[in-house]
């Protein structure tokens, strides 16, 4: 552990326990940050590559009540 991070601990570890819990959660909010970008923009191009497909022709929609008659039949 670097100087710096040590330091930062041992100030952290002085906070009351709320105050350690609410650190705790945004330093593991922040580890999160990037992938979640990641996600984001993969979902948008697979919508997007989605939608391209309908708009072609290549892929065809069901109505809403065929779908989910099907779901409920699988159901049991």
């Amino acid at each position: 552990m670097s100087k710096r991070t040590d330091d930062i601990l041992n100030s952290a570890i002085r906070l009351s326990t709320a105050e350690r819990a609410e650190l705790a959660a945004e330093l593991l909010a922040s580890l999160d940050g990037e992938p979640e970008n990641d996600v984001e923009a993969a979902w948008a191009a697979e919508i997007e590559r989605r939608a391209q497909r309908v708009r072609s022709g290549e892929a065809k929609g069901r109505p809403w009540a065929e779908v989910r008659e099907r779901l409920e039949r699988r159901r049991g």
